[in-house]
């Protein structure tokens, strides 16, 4: 009997992020609403200009890399050729393409979040994850003055801001003040929650930047500063002994002053200003933590020793026990494991889910794994840590550190990003001119969707980085970190490359919302929210066929079962596979022609399609 294709619209039915999921074990220490995320990463300086009043000036960006001063500076034009230089920056002469980009401000801010709140819930968004937004004078916000304002150019008064924060001594929470960007935070954490989406803050506590309050007190009274045992410092300046002030820098960058650490990890003085800093976030005004944030990333983890973290835990969990705490470890699994042991973090941004999806959906040659090996490494991530973990992992694949998915597809063949050391420089084009900064082609798109359907039906919290889901493409930081695209601004072409040389017009990328991509990202996060079995399910392979290529597996719920079928071969095919019990399936996707007899189930599919079922 052939089962008609019934293609379910299922918005109305996803569930709110502030569901509690399933019944939480004895064993579990993670919060079980996280389960049921479905996060947004956004670069908060990239996503959306809400408030251009508030773009910043030349004096806001002193500090930042590169540090040397520009001649000329702007904001730079949301809609340009992203490599094609402006007339203000070549009026600096610098052949450093770098030094620009580091340097562009594009004028995103937190109005701008605010303002596209509606785009994210339409798209099916519960959970939102801010990189820094923290008072900073870089793009990127990971060189912080402060982790207890947001920066006055994220907010509608960033003159009156500052001079609001020059009232207060900022060693003392007794003495902090809320500035008009900190209370447009707090605007868009008790808006984000009427939508029923999460928000969680960037926690850079391995360091500060160049221009943080403590530092440049430690600059001006040396010696004499209550902050000197907050860094590692070499030298104070001497002009007269033509010695100049120094400092241990992260990996030697010295707009990043590293905290000090001792064998308990960050110490007293510093961690004392992060407690209260999380405090602040978390529970603002002391009013109550729903109109705080609902967690935190942490950047390099790794970087930090055990004994903070484990402390930084009691603390956070004292003020809301079901706070989400996220670690970058970007790491084997055997590193990652210690820090998800239920006494420090409950998930990790899963760069292995990544490496492994990679390995078995577009890679090729040596770096490509069979449909047996994806298995036998899904089900190693799946175990490795204790219940729960791998149901609230963040499963993403770009992010503001790697190149973003599309671009990995197009430059499939270079390299392995389970490599990461040597991918995250061979996917740089300025450190590699092979590296392909094309558009996706239509095949390639291909690939991304298969990709969602794995990302939005297996086990762990899916996770989009911005503008993947309109087609956005670019290379590794900064490429990454392209402006988002909105159909409300007119993009120019992408004609120009890294060097500078122009391509054809006729080989130049139209820079406009991919709305098929769109909807797609769309359909798969609604059939996520709609299957609990998707959520916090079960999980049990069906298929693993090498010769065919086919991979598929169940998620299961109680009575709600989803079948999960994919097609990586590079040939249309027939999948055949035992009903195992179940009478009827209907599928939630397009694509592949279902028929069913007593006992087998058989799929006509499409090559480097994914199809999703609801068992019955």
């Amino acid at each position: 009997m052939r089962i008609p294709l019934i293609f379910l619209c299922c918005a109305s039915l996803a569930v709110s992020a502030f569901a509690t999921g399933a019944e939480k074990s004895p064993t579990e220490f993670v919060p079980q609403w996280a389960k049921s995320a479905v996060w947004y990463q956004i670069f908060p300086e990239r996503f959306r200009n809400g408030d251009p009043d508030n773009d910043p000036t030349v004096a806001d960006i002193a500090g930042a890399d590169p540090m040397e001063p520009p001649k000329q500076w702007q904001v730079h034009p949301w809609g340009s050729d992203w490599y094609q230089l402006q007339g203000y920056e070549i009026a600096n002469g610098e052949p450093e393409l770098w030094k620009h980009m580091q340097r562009r401000r594009y004028g995103g801010d937190l109005q701008g979040i605010l303002d596209k709140l509606d785009y994210l819930q339409d798209l099916g968004v519960n959970a939102l994850y801010l990189n820094p937004v923290f008072d900073a004078p870089s793009n990127h916000k990971y060189d912080g003055a402060s982790y207890h304002h947001i920066d006055p150019n994220f907010g509608p008064d960033p003159k009156g801001d500052r001079a609001l924060m020059a009232t207060e001594n900022p060693g003392d929470p007794k003495t902090w003040v809320w500035t008009k960007a900190d209370e447009l935070a707090l605007t868009l954490i008790r808006e984000a929650h009427k939508r029923g989406i999460r928000v969680i803050f960037d926690g850079v506590f391995n360091h500060m930047g160049f221009n943080s309050f403590a530092l440049q007190d430690v600059r001006r009274n040396k010696l004499k500063s209550p902050y000197l045992g907050w860094f590692t410092i070499k030298s104070f300046d001497e002009p007269s002994a033509g010695v100049s002030f120094d400092y241990e820098g992260w990996w030697g960058n010295k707009s990043l002053p590293e905290l000090r650490e001792d064998a308990q990890g960050i110490v007293a003085g510093p961690k004392a200003y992060i407690y209260a800093a999380t405090e602040r976030w978390m529970n603002p005004k002391g009013q109550g933590t729903q109109f705080g944030i609902d967690g935190w990333r942490l950047d390099v983890a790794y970087m930090v020793a055990h004994p903070f973290w484990k402390d930084w835990r009691r603390h956070v969990k004292s003020i809301n026990p079901e706070a989400y705490l996220t670690a970058e470890i970007v790491n084997t699994p055997e590193v990652v494991k210690p820090y998800l042991q239920g006494d420090e973090f409950d998930a990790e941004m899963h760069y292995n889910f990544a490496f492994t999806a990679a390995e078995f959906l577009f890679n090729e040659g040596r770096h490509r794994i069979n449909a047996r090996a994806f298995d036998k490494k899904l089900a190693e991530l799946r175990t490795l840590y204790p219940p729960g973990v791998a149901y609230v992992n963040q499963n993403l694949f770009g992010s503001h550190d790697t190149n973003r998915i599309g671009s990995y597809i197009v430059n499939r063949d270079l390299g392995n990003f389970r490599d990461w050391g040597k991918w995250f420089q061979m996917s740089q084009p300025v450190n590699n001119p092979s590296y392909r900064v094309r558009k996706p082609n239509a095949a390639e798109l291909k690939l991304q969707k298969l990709f969602v359907v794995l990302q939005m039906t297996y086990v762990g919290a899916p996770m989009v980085y911005y503008g993947d889901e309109v087609g956005m493409w670019g290379a590794n930081d900064p490429d990454d970190r392209k402006p988002m695209i909105w159909p409300d601004i007119v993009y120019e072409k992408e004609r120009a490359l890294p060097n500078q040389s122009l391509r054809p017009e006729s080989e130049a990328d139209l820079v406009v919302q991919n709305d098929d991509l769109h909807a797609f990202y769309k359909k798969l996060i609604a059939i996520r929210l709609s299957h609990p079995a998707l959520r916090t399910g079960s999980y049990q392979t069906l298929m693993a066929d090498n010769a065919t290529d086919v991979f598929a597996y169940e998620r299961r719920e109680g009575d709600d079962a989803v079948w999960v079928i994919l097609n990586n071969s590079g040939q249309s095919q027939s999948v055949r596979l035992p009903k195992r019990g179940y009478d009827h399936f209907i599928a939630l996707t397009e694509g592949a022609s279902v028929d069913a007899d007593t006992k087998t189930l058989q799929l006509e599919m499409p090559a480097k399609q994914g199809v999703v079922l609801s068992a019955h």
